[in-house]
């Protein structure tokens, strides 16, 4: 299972400026809203904001990995945001977040949710990888980037 199964063209977003963690989340929200065949912003919304009530999902190092797992779509979907300036997101380390995975899942898809999940904190963990993130130039290129990398790690058992 990849990332990229289910980070679609449009689930990337390579100019992310909002001035806070709420605006960020509402943005996230909206686009998961769009591309989940009619679940409600609102209600994603209020999903990773209870998520983010047991603790932040701003991991350090710049890096953000909200997640939930919402009633009403079909599969999981993988949204992809960099902020070049950083988002304020109460991250474990205090420190502006630049680069943003997003997971959402079917409320009963727990080993499929854990595995993406895993991998995509895997995958930044990858030496070179962040960094190659905040210097791609568009889209494309970041998609391409996710793509090799994701391809390159070992698939997990």
């Amino acid at each position: 299972m990849f990332i990229t199964q289910f980070l679609c063209d449009n689930c990337i977003i390579d100019d992310f400026s909002p001035s806070s963690k709420d605006e960020a989340l509402y943005i996230l929200a909206e686009k998961t809203s769009s591309v989940s065949g009619g679940v409600e912003a609102e209600y994603i919304l209020g999903i990773l904001k209870e998520r983010e009530l047991l603790g932040s999902t701003g991991i350090g190092g710049g890096i953000a990995i909200p997640h939930g797992k919402v009633k009403g779509i079909d599969r999981l979907i993988v949204i992809f945001a960099r902020s070049k300036s950083g988002v304020p997101f109460d991250a474990i380390d205090s420190m502006p977040v630049h680069i943003i995975f997003l997971l959402i899942a079917p409320d009963a898809a727990s080993i499929s949710y854990l595995k993406i999940l895993s991998r995509i904190s895997r995958l930044l963990k990858t030496e070179g990888f962040y960094n190659s993130l905040l210097q791609a130039e568009d889209v494309f290129s970041i998609k391409k980037l996710i793509k090799e990398a994701d391809e390159r790690l070992p698939l997990s058992l």
